[in-house]
């Protein structure tokens, strides 16, 4: 069951990368919005029955044989629509319109249009004469317009860099008003969205709260459902959020792999059995993975192991609780979102830590997915409104398998003493500067390396730490954050000065792409 909404939006995937910034865009409007790849968008319209619709970019050339087509009756519907890129082309091409495509069509990255025309699109935002700068990506552009259609902005590369069609509330935008190059562009997404389609812009945590909980006391009844807790923000808003709803009828399992940062195990048993007086299970299951960690040394191996093992242990306590028919997981929109294609074909594999694999089929059980149509940072917007502290609602976003893939090759409980204590300063020394919330995702990693070094008049041969902090927005892609050498310096002094295993520390500068935010 799922309550809708009364204003959405519905986006229409034709395989852009930058699709999941659209939905950002128009939820950060104070509208909600969902994506459906356009195979599948004539039955998300059906169900959602939006407001507005707004067609993607893509890869393909619309002047392909068999390239993606928006379903037919999207524009019979009567309701406003943006076409963004080959959204754009797609809904010129199906109205009757031209597309050309080839050698000396494109345009890629800056560029400036002029207004030409009124429109209620540019309403309070843009107006005739002015130029802006937007961001373009394109191999194709429009050559003729459809019946009704006028051009309203052009750009160097593209007369038809914006196009209307005002009776139909039809319009088309070249550029991609949803990625930050194009400095007015979440204005623009939210003044169609908001203006042109006249949704309220009332979708905020608190009515996403309420919604929610009617949901699932509606889905769930009397019944009994069990939540895994990993640590994280996810599972630990997701737990909260379920307990709010149905109170005791739900019961945690925290599966304590003994592969945590220090301390954050006491404070997820702290967090549920004192200030939420949620049942919770805590089990110590350390010596049960490190001694199948034991010789594993790739990193495939690990996480496959790791995955298992949680999966066996959590069944087995579920099945000591007894009676559950539900099982709770703190799968976000992202992970939905990959886990269909956008072509209608075999779907992309989410790494199986994520969630509990085929533990609903092997149990029988029924899934909870109460964060399912929300990013990671309305997530920690939902944790606030839930009245989680700071320390789990900001926290890093920290891998399923844990250290394990922070120390490459063998682990051990050493290694992961050696690490947590270095990884804690690190963090310390972070939030010290007061760079914590500036920062993605910071974390040590622990070599299989040894150097030979010198402490006071003695000789060394320890381990190497590699200390690594990004900014990102979704953890698509991720830059490294530029410290100082003076902090690095300070961080580098205290890890070797404090940690007895560690002689050295390195900083990655590695952005993703080409490397991965994890080692492993």
């Amino acid at each position: 069951m799922s309550v809708q909404p009364q204003d959405s939006i519905l986006i229409v995937d034709f395989g852009s990368q930058v699709t999941q910034l659209i939905a950002r865009r128009v939820r950060e409007a104070g509208v909600y919005s969902e994506i459906a790849p356009f195979s599948q968008a004539e039955a998300a319209f059906a169900r959602m029955k939006p407001r507005g619709i707004i067609l993607s970019g893509g890869p393909a050339s619309v002047t392909d044989e068999g390239s993606p087509r928006a379903p037919q009756a999207l524009f019979e519907a009567g309701l406003p629509i943006l076409g963004i890129c080959y959204g754009q082309q797609v809904m010129c091409e199906q109205l009757g319109g031209k597309v050309v495509g080839g050698m000396g069509e494109g345009e890629f990255g800056r560029a400036f249009l002029r207004v030409d025309d009124r429109s209620a699109l540019f309403d309070g935002l843009w107006s005739e004469g002015e130029q802006h700068q937007v961001w373009m990506s394109h191999g194709d552009r429009v050559e003729q317009l459809p019946e009704g259609f006028a051009p309203i902005a052009t750009s160097e590369g593209a007369p038809f860099a914006v196009t209307s069609d005002e009776k139909r509330r039809f319009y088309g935008v070249q550029f991609h008003p949803e990625v930050v190059h194009t400095p007015d562009g979440g204005k623009l997404i939210a003044n169609f969205v908001r203006h042109v389609c006249g949704c309220a812009g009332d979708w905020t945590m608190a009515s996403f709260r309420e919604t929610k909980i009617a949901e699932i006391r509606a889905q769930v009844g009397s019944g009994k459902v069990i939540c895994g807790l990993s640590g994280g923000v996810d599972s630990a808003v997701a737990a909260v959020l379920i307990h709010e709803a149905i109170g005791d009828q739900l019961t945690c399992v925290f599966v304590d792999h003994g592969l945590m940062r220090s301390g954050e195990a006491d404070q997820v048993v702290g967090l549920f059995r004192g200030a939420y007086n949620i049942p919770l299970i805590h089990v110590n299951a350390e010596t049960l993975f490190l001694s199948g960690l034991a010789g594993l040394t790739d990193p495939e191996a690990k996480r496959k192991f790791i995955g298992k093992t949680f999966i066996d242990v959590f069944e087995a306590e579920a099945k000591k609780i007894g009676g559950a028919e539900f099982l709770a997981q703190g799968t976000l929109y992202p992970d939905v979102i990959e886990s269909v294609s956008f072509t209608g074909g075999p779907s992309v594999t989410i790494k199986s830590h994520h969630n509990v694999g085929g533990l609903p089929e092997r149990m029988n059980m029924k899934l909870v997915e109460p964060l399912r149509e929300l990013f990671k940072d309305e997530v920690r917007l939902l944790g606030k409104e839930l009245g989680l502290p700071d320390i789990f609602v900001g926290r890093h976003p920290f891998p399923g398998p844990g250290l394990a893939i922070r120390i490459p090759g063998e682990v051990t409980k050493e290694r992961c003493d050696i690490l947590r204590k270095a990884d804690l300063i690190y963090l310390e020394e972070i939030r010290n500067a007061g760079l914590y919330d500036a920062i993605w995702q910071a974390f040590a990693v622990l070599l299989p390396v040894k150097t030979v070094g010198v402490m006071g008049d003695g000789r060394t041969y320890d381990s190497v730490c590699a200390v690594r902090a990004v900014t990102s927005t979704d953890g698509m892609t991720a830059d490294i954050y530029p410290f100082d050498a003076h902090f690095l310096s300070r961080v580098a002094t205290r890890i070797v000065n404090e940690v007895q295993g560690i002689n050295r520390v390195v900083y990655d500068y590695t952005s993703k792409p080409p490397g991965t935010i994890e080692w492993e």
